[in-house]
């Protein structure tokens, strides 16, 4: 999906890491909720609340997942997914173009 349509855009930025990481909410009508955002070059770790689906539009990354010993790397395109309560890594190598879906179970 290139677009959304008929949605709620929250003005304020989510900032992390010194504004080193950055996303805007997108609220959806069915009550779904997705993060547009930016991540800068850098190491992070980011904990979950809900089941995460990242979907990594352009960059450069490593994610280290929970329970894994090997790093996902991951150049242009692609996807991973965070299970909740879990914490992961991420070793940010250009600037990436990131699309969050947060999954209530």
């Amino acid at each position: 999906m290139s677009q959304y349509e008929n949605v709620t855009v929250i003005k304020k930025a989510n900032l992390y890491f010194d504004g080193k990481v950055s996303s805007r909410t997108v609220l959806f009508p069915d009550g779904t909720k997705k993060t547009l955002g930016i991540m800068l070059p850098g190491d992070y770790e980011f904990g979950t609340d809900a089941k995460e689906i990242m979907e990594i539009l352009a960059g450069d990354l490593k994610v280290l997942l929970p329970g894994e010993t090997e790093w996902l790397h991951i150049a242009g395109e692609g996807e991973f997914t965070v299970p909740a309560n879990a914490k992961f890594k991420l070793q940010v190598a250009s600037i990436t173009d990131y699309a969050c879906s947060y999954i209530q179970e």
